[in-house]
């Protein structure tokens, strides 16, 4: 049977990876597949640039129609990332009736809903394995390992640059920006950081992870997202005194009056396996009412881990290529016609328990007032941490656990906290998952 031609998007990291192992892994490939895969045309910026991967020649270009319109190939993979021109492209890629393998998740979580109907119409597969977790399968896991569960939640570490970060700042107490720029000499955090240390990244993924999970439509804007540049060394290391680690994850749950989507730093208790994931690892946790909970563990990035997803993804596509389209696994795992449109919780509707920490003038009467006031909004204390005051200083830290309370209480404690003359500062405010 003649090879499957495939034309590549994109040559940088994540598309040096992939043809590396398409390269190196061809017969293993075939023998999974059925069928030899080749690639056949790659689109690059710069063609003449010296690769680590030896290619025969003339399959290097710029020009993306030399794959977009090549009847003879027949699936087309996306590495480029960003929005545009890579929608342009995929879209053009599924009018041609090609399939589509991408590891775009901004692209997924913002257009994804576009680009699945178009895929429907056209009859073609859009595979994208690689947009959530690297190396780790999780999106195969949820959309038909677990296929048979109701899922109630997900929740996960899946941003490697923040985890990185975190980590640093607890084993060696270094401060926010002196572990961004290591991240960033090691490679592990970008020159503009921003998607990963605001937030946006996690957030992309977990839109998806949220769609395939409880059968909605991609809907990133409507996740709650918060990053890490405000954190500070000082809330990792009182966390650690209260037996808690701080991580940032993505959470999807789903409950008795709507979903909640939200991404933002957590406190986990340290005896929880996800406490326990450090440097750039990704993990993600499942709850299922069938399976229970099953924690997912692996590289999040890096050329060859994300390849392997992106290179399944093909071998995926090629498996399906004579198969019904009314047959084929549903792109966000539940039938087209059986998305719901369930409400997402805002904020102030979601219950945690929470960590707080103030700055209180060193003298008798404040701690009984900030309790008060908890009181009076009927936020119950789990634990208090009064620290002593450095030498010469007039203010102490006081850090509090709140039992499980709801968001808009919390920020009404917060505001009348902020507002007593013997407060200063900044209220730092946490949220805490046990998961038990």
């Amino acid at each position: 049977m003649k090879a499957v031609r495939v034309g590549l998007l994109g040559f940088g990291v994540v598309g040096g990876g992939t043809a590396a192992v398409l390269t190196r892994n061809a017969q293993e490939i075939a023998r999974r597949a059925g069928r030899g895969i080749e690639i056949v045309k790659i689109l690059a910026r710069d063609p003449a640039k010296p690769r680590a991967v030896a290619l025969p020649p003339g399959r290097m270009t710029r020009e993306a129609d030399e794959i977009l319109k090549d009847p003879t190939i027949e699936v087309v993979v996306e590495t480029m990332g960003g929005i545009e021109p890579a929608r342009s492209y995929i879209l053009a890629a599924i009018a041609a009736g090609k399939h589509v393998v991408t590891a775009n998740k901004a692209l997924i979580a913002t257009c994804g809903n576009e680009i699945f109907a178009a895929a429907r119409a056209r009859g073609v597969v859009v595979a994208f394995e690689a947009a959530v977790a690297g190396g780790i399968p999780i999106i195969k896991a949820i959309r038909e390992g677990l296929a048979g569960n109701r899922i109630r939640g997900v929740a996960g570490i899946i941003n490697g640059t923040c985890n990185y970060i975190l980590t640093e700042m607890r084993e060696h107490r270094t401060e926010f920006t002196a572990a961004l720029k290591q991240a960033q000499a090691l490679g592990y955090a970008e020159a503009d950081p921003h998607f990963d240390i605001d937030g946006i990244d996690a957030a992309h993924k977990l839109t998806i992870l949220a769609a395939i999970a409880f059968g909605i439509p991609l809907v990133f804007e409507q996740v709650y997202i918060e990053g890490i540049r405000e954190l500070e060394t000082a809330d990792i290391v009182y966390a650690a005194e209260l037996g808690y680690r701080v991580k940032h994850l993505g959470i999807a749950r789903r409950g008795a009056h709507g979903i909640e989507l939200r991404a933002h730093p957590v406190l986990i208790p340290q005896k929880r396996l996800i406490a326990n994931v450090d440097g750039v690892m990704n993990a993600i946790l499942v709850s299922g009412d069938a399976v229970g909970s099953a924690l997912f563990y692996g590289p999040g990035a890096g050329a060859e881990p994300t390849a392997s997803a992106v290179v399944a993804d093909i071998i995926d596509v090629v498996r399906t290529l004579t198969t019904d389209p009314g047959l084929r696994v549903p792109h966000l795992a539940f039938q087209p016609d059986a998305l719901s449109d369930g409400p997402v919780l805002g904020m102030a509707d979601v219950e945690t328990a929470c960590y707080l920490r103030c700055e209180a003038l060193d003298r008798p009467g404040v701690m009984a007032d900030v309790t008060r006031i908890l009181a009076d909004l009927g936020i119950s204390i789990e634990a208090i941490l009064q620290k002593a005051p450095e030498p010469g200083a007039h203010t102490v830290p006081v850090i509090l656990l709140t039992h499980s309370v709801r968001e808009a209480q919390v920020d009404a404690a917060i505001a009348r906290i902020a507002s007593l003359e013997s407060i200063t500062g900044k209220i730092r405010r946490l949220r805490v998952e046990s998961f038990a």
